[in-house]
C-alpha cells in the first residue's frame, strides 16, 4: 500500500478541491449565459409574432390583401431581421419573409406549430435544411371571433448565440487552466509552509516517547499547531505532577473510607478480616488484635463467610442481607461483597461494603405487623357475627329477649366491622399520590365547618348530657384545605373526646390566627393519656386500652388517619394530657 504522507495528501486535496469547483463553475456559467441568451431570444420573438399579428389582424387572411401581407411581413423582416412565416388552419405557408411560399411544405407536423395548436405559443429549436443552421422557432395562434384561423411563426437564426457561446466557453477555459496553475503553485507553497511545523513536531515528539523528557517544541504560532505544541508540552511537564496526583488520590480515597457512612471491611480467602475503615471498626468494635481473626467472631454472622466464598469462587459481585446483635441491639445490614484484586492482577480477598437497612427493614416489619393487625381486626366481629348466628340458629331465635340481645350485638359488630373497612379504604386512597392529586383544595370557612362538628355531634354529646362549648370564631377565618377531609379530621377528634369523656363532662372547640398559622383545638376533661402512650397513639391499630377501645366501637386507625390527612395537608398536630384531668389536640397549619 502506497504512504502518502501528509503533505502530499494536503497538497492533492487542495488542487482537486479548487479544480473541481472552477469546473463546475465552469459548467454553471456556460449553461447560464447559454440558456439566458436563448431565453431573450424566445421572449424577442414571441412579442414580435405578436406584434405582427396585431398589426395585420385585419388583413391578415384576406386573399385581396395577399400581395399586401407579403410586402408587408418582408418590410418587418428586414426591420427586425426575423424570418416571418404566416401559415394558415390547415399548415399551409400564406406568406413567408425569406421564401416563396408555393416551394415550402406543408408546416402542420412541424413541432411549434403543433404546440401553438393548444397553447399560447409554441417554441422549437432544430437545424435547418433549407438554410443550413441551426434555427429557433416561435409560433401563436391566430383567432377571429373565438374561431382558430392560422397561426403566426417567427424565427431566428442561433449561429450568433452559438458563437458567443464558444468565445465564452474559450474565456472560461483560459480562466480555469490559468487559475489551476496559479492554485498549483500557491498549494504546493501553503502546503509546505504548514507541514513544516508539523514534521518539526513529529520529530520532538518522538524524542519524547523514547523517553526525553526534558525535549520541548519551540513553536511559537498561536493557531490549532501552536495550541497542539503548547498541549504536549504540558502533558510533558505535567507528567510528574500527574504521579503526584495519582499518590493524592489514593490518600483521598483512603480518608474517604475512613470518614464514609457505611462501613467497608476487607476480607482475605479464608475469611479473616484483614482491613476495616473508621466506621467498621466503630460499629463492630474492631480493634487492631481483632485483626487476622475470622469474621464469624468479629461480626457474628455466617451468611457473611457463605457469601464471601461463593464470590472468590464465582469472581461474580453478590448483595446479602444480615442481621447482627451487639451489645443487645439488633441491626440489619445490605452487604455489597466484590472480588478485591491488588495492582498486580491477582484475587487476594473480598470487599464488603455496609449498608444499614435497620430504618427499611423496621418499615417493613411495621407493614407485616400492619397486615396482620388488619386481619385480626377482621377476624374479630367476624368470629363474633359467626358465633351469635350459629347461636340463633341452634335454637337461640325462639327466646325473643335473647335473640334480640344477640341481633344487637351482630348489628354492633358490623357497624364496628363496616367502619373498619371504611377506614382502611380511607387509608389505601391516601396512600395513593394520584388520589391525593385529584382531591380539591378551596378556601374554607372554619366558622362554618366547625359549627357544622357541632351539629353533627350533638346527637353524641347529648346522649352523654355532655357539654359541647364552640368558642366564638372570627367569621371571616379561613383555611384552603379540602372539605371532606378536614371535617373527617375535626369530627374523628370530637368524637374520640366524647368517647372518652365521662357522662356531664366538657368538650371545647376552637380556632384562631397567631403568626400566620391558623389553630383548631379540641380540649375535654375526660379519662385522659399516659405520659407513656402519648408517642404512639398516632400509630396504626395502637390502643391505649385495648378491651376500652373495642367496646367504644373504635377501629384503632381513626387517630393514624388524623395525623396522615393533616400532614397531607401541610399541617401538624399536636397532643398534651395528663390522666383523668383530660387531652387536648391542636390543629397547626401554615398560611
Amino acid at each position: 500500500m502506497i504512504n502518502i504522507g501528509i503533505k502530499n495528501r494536503i497538497t492533492y486535496s487542495f488542487l482537486l478541491l479548487v479544480i473541481t469547483s472552477l469546473t463546475l463553475l465552469g459548467f454553471y456559467l456556460l449553461h447560464y449565459f447559454y440558456t439566458q441568451n436563448l431565453e431573450n431570444k424566445t421572449q424577442h420573438l414571441i412579442t414580435n409574432a405578436k406584434i405582427i399579428e396585431l398589426t395585420l389582424e385585419q388583413d391578415l387572411y384576406n386573399q385581396d390583401k395577399r400581395s399586401y401581407i407579403e410586402t408587408e411581413i418582408r418590410r418587418i423582416s428586414n426591420t427586425v431581421n426575423l424570418r416571418i412565416t404566416i401559415l394558415d388552419a390547415q399548415g399551409y405557408v400564406l406568406a413567408d419573409s425569406w421564401e416563396s411560399p408555393p416551394t415550402l411544405d406543408n408546416h402542420l407536423n412541424r413541432t411549434e406549430i403543433q404546440g401553438a395548436l393548444s397553447n399560447e405559443y409554441a417554441t422549437s429549436t432544430r437545424y435547418s435544411d433549407t438554410l443550413g443552421q441551426n434555427m429557433l422557432y416561435v409560433a401563436i395562434p391566430v383567432y377571429k371571433n373565438n374561431e382558430f384561423i392560422g397561426i403566426v411563426r417567427t424565427a431566428t437564426t442561433l449561429t450568433p448565440i452559438e458563437n458567443n457561446y464558444e468565445t465564452i466557453k474559450q474565456v472560461i477555459l483560459s480562466a480555469l487552466l490559468c487559475t489551476s496553475l496559479l492554485s498549483i503553485l500557491l498549494g504546493i507553497w501553503l502546503t509546505h509552509k504548514n507541514t513544516k511545523p508539523i514534521l518539526y513536531m513529529t520529530t520532538q515528539a518522538k524524542k519524547i516517547a523514547n523517553g526525553d523528557l526534558s525535549t520541548r517544541i519551540e513553536l511559537h504560532s498561536k493557531d490549532e499547531l501552536g495550541l497542539l505544541a503548547n498541549t504536549i508540552n504540558q502533558l510533558t511537564s505535567s507528567l510528574e505532577e500527574k504521579l503526584h496526583q495519582i499518590n493524592t488520590e489514593a490518600k483521598k480515597l483512603s480518608l474517604i473510607l475512613e470518614n464514609m457512612d457505611n462501613a467497608v471491611i476487607l476480607l482475605d480467602a479464608s475469611g479473616n478480616v484483614i482491613d476495616a475503615n473508621k466506621q467498621a471498626k466503630l460499629i463492630f468494635q474492631i480493634k487492631s488484635d481483632l485483626f487476622g481473626k475470622h469474621s464469624i467472631s468479629v461480626i457474628g454472622s455466617s451468611l457473611l463467610t457463605q457469601a464471601a466464598n461463593e464470590v472468590l469462587h464465582s469472581l461474580q459481585p453478590q448483595n446479602i442481607n444480615i442481621t447482627t446483635k451487639l451489645n443487645n441491639i439488633k441491626q440489619t445490614y445490605q452487604v455489597f461483597l466484590a472480588p478485591f484484586i491488588n495492582n498486580d492482577q491477582k484475587l487476594t480477598g473480598v470487599l464488603s461494603v455496609f449498608h444499614d437497612i435497620t430504618t427499611i427493614q423496621e418499615n417493613y416489619e411495621r407493614q407485616v405487623d400492619f397486615v396482620s393487625n388488619a386481619s385480626h381486626e377482621l377476624a374479630t366481629p367476624l368470629t363474633s357475627i359467626q358465633g351469635f348466628t350459629e347461636t340463633l340458629l341452634d335454637g337461640a331465635l325462639e327466646d325473643p329477649e335473647l335473640s334480640y340481645k344477640f341481633v344487637d350485638i351482630i348489628h354492633t359488630e358490623a357497624q364496628r366491622m363496616n367502619r373498619l373497612i371504611k377506614d382502611l379504604l380511607l387509608l389505601a386512597k391516601l396512600d395513593s399520590a394520584e388520589y391525593r392529586s385529584q382531591v380539591k383544595k378551596e378556601p374554607l370557612s372554619l366558622y362554618e365547618i366547625l359549627n357544622s362538628v357541632k351539629y353533627k355531634l350533638s346527637p353524641q354529646f347529648q346522649a352523654k348530657n355532655q357539654t359541647f362549648l364552640l368558642l366564638p370564631i372570627n367569621t371571616d377565618l379561613t383555611l384552603h384545605a379540602n372539605y371532606d377531609w378536614i371535617l373527617q379530621v375535626i369530627i374523628n377528634l370530637g368524637e374520640n373526646a366524647i368517647k372518652y369523656t365521662p357522662n356531664d363532662g366538657e368538650i371545647i372547640l376552637n380556632a384562631w390566627e397567631e403568626d400566620r398559622t391558623i389553630y383548631i383545638s379540641i380540649k375535654d376533661n375526660g379519662i385522659g393519656i399516659a405520659a407513656s402512650h402519648l408517642p404512639f397513639i398516632f400509630e396504626r391499630f395502637y390502643r391505649v386500652d385495648k378491651a376500652r377501645s373495642r367496646n367504644a366501637g373504635g377501629s384503632g386507625l381513626g387517630l393514624s388517619l388524623v395525623r396522615f390527612i393533616v400532614e397531607i395537608l401541610g399541617g401538624k398536630i399536636d397532643v398534651t394530657s395528663e390522666v383523668n384531668k383530660g387531652t387536648t389536640f391542636i390543629l397547626s397549619f401554615r398560611k
